[in-house]
C-alpha cells in the first residue's frame, strides 16, 4: 500500500496538549498518538492503575476509543478511534491483518542474519499464557494458538554484543515478540518479564518501540502512514 502523507482534519481539540503524550495526527475518525514507555495504554486493576494512555486522551477527546494495546513497558505509534463506529471499523482492519505494523528492538548477543542485506526471516511458534505466572506467556507447541513474526537485523553492535532488529507482527499475541526473541535466544534488553537479571540491568527500560503504522482510513479511503523514530 503506497501511503499518503497524513492530512490532520479541522477538529475540537486538534492541537490541544495531552499530558505526557505525543499527538501525531487527528481527524475525525481516529486519533494517533506517540505512547511513552512506562504508560499503561488501558486502565489496570487499583486505584494506582487508572492513570494510562488511553484516560489522558478521553480527558481531551471525550469520544476516543481504543483499537489496540502496546504493553506497558513498550512505546510508541498507538491508534485510537472516535466513536463506536468508527472502533468497530478499525478494529476490523485489524483483526484482518489490514494495518501494517512494524517494531523495533534492542536484543542481547548477536542475531545472525539471514543470507541478503534486506532479508526477512519468520518466527512460526505457537504461544499460551503461563496460568500459574501470568501474564507471562510461553511457547507451547501443543496448547498454544498460532503465532507468528517476522524480523530482519538492521545492525550489530559489537562493544555492547547487541543487536538492533526490525519486527513485524503477523499474529498479534500479548508479549508476542517478546516471547518469540526469548525463544531464539536472543531476549529483549531491559525486559522485566523475559529477560535474565544481567539482560534486563543492560538497559532502563524495555528496548522496544513501535516504530510504523500503514492503514487505509476506514472514512475517505486514503492510504495513511505513520512514523516514530525510537528513543534508544
Amino acid at each position: 500500500m503506497k501511503a499518503a502523507s497524513p492530512q490532520n482534519n479541522d477538529l475540537p481539540g486538534n492541537g490541544t496538549a495531552i499530558h505526557g503524550v505525543e499527538l501525531l495526527h487527528a481527524d475525525d475518525s481516529l486519533l494517533v498518538l506517540d505512547k511513552p514507555a512506562g504508560l499503561l495504554a488501558v486502565p489496570g486493576r487499583g486505584e494506582d492503575k487508572q492513570d494510562c494512555l488511553s484516560a489522558r486522551v478521553q480527558a481531551v477527546y471525550t469520544d476516543a476509543l481504543v483499537v489496540h494495546r502496546l504493553d506497558q513497558a513498550t512505546s510508541g505509534l498507538m491508534l485510537m478511534a472516535r466513536g463506536a463506529a468508527m472502533q468497530r471499523a478499525l478494529s476490523q482492519c485489524f483483526e484482518s491483518r489490514e494495518v501494517g505494523k512494524r517494531y523495533v528492538a534492542v536484543v542481547e548477543g548477536r542475531l545472525p542474519a539471514p543470507a541478503g542485506a534486506e532479508a526477512w526471516s519468520l518466527i512460526d511458534l505457537p504461544i499460551i499464557v503461563d496460568w500459574p505466572r501470568r501474564p507471562v506467556r510461553i511457547i507451547d507447541a501443543r496448547r498454544g494458538k498460532p503465532s507468528q513474526t517476522r524480523w530482519r537485523v538492521l545492525a550489530f553492535d559489537a562493544a555492547a554484543n547487541t543487536t538492533r532488529v526490525e519486527l513485524e507482527p503477523v499474529t498479534g499475541r500479548s508479549h508476542q515478540l517478546r516471547v518469540h526473541l526469548q525463544a531464539l535466544g536472543h531476549p529483549i534488553q531491559g525486559d522485566a518479564l523475559y529477560a535474565p537479571a544481567e539482560v534486563q540491568a543492560k538497559a532502563p527500560r524495555l528496548l522496544l518501540h513501535a516504530t510504523a503504522l500503514q492503514f487505509r482510513h476506514p472514512a475517505s479511503g486514503l492510504p495513511l502512514s505513520f512514523d516514530s523514530a525510537p528513543g534508544f
